[in-house]
């Protein structure tokens, strides 16, 4: 009798797991698609500051005067 009670708390725990997947679900989809956007608005944030490094470094060395 004591088997039957655990295989049936084993199987209660694990649709109770599940359900809580389920509806966990919903939140990661929602999580990914957020931290899609703000890795994406950080490596637009960093490509805009290293054009802007590089054509400041080039118009310094194409203003610089020969000695």
């Amino acid at each position: 009798m004591k088997a039957f009670w655990v295989g049936l708390l084993v199987l209660v725990m694990v649709i109770v797991l599940s359900g809580i997947g389920i509806l966990l679900l919903p939140l990661f989809l929602v999580l990914g698609i957020f931290l899609r956007l703000v890795v994406g608005l950080f490596v637009l944030i960093f490509v805009i500051w290293a054009v802007g490094q590089v054509t400041l470094l080039l118009i310094e060395l194409l203003s610089a005067k020969p000695k």
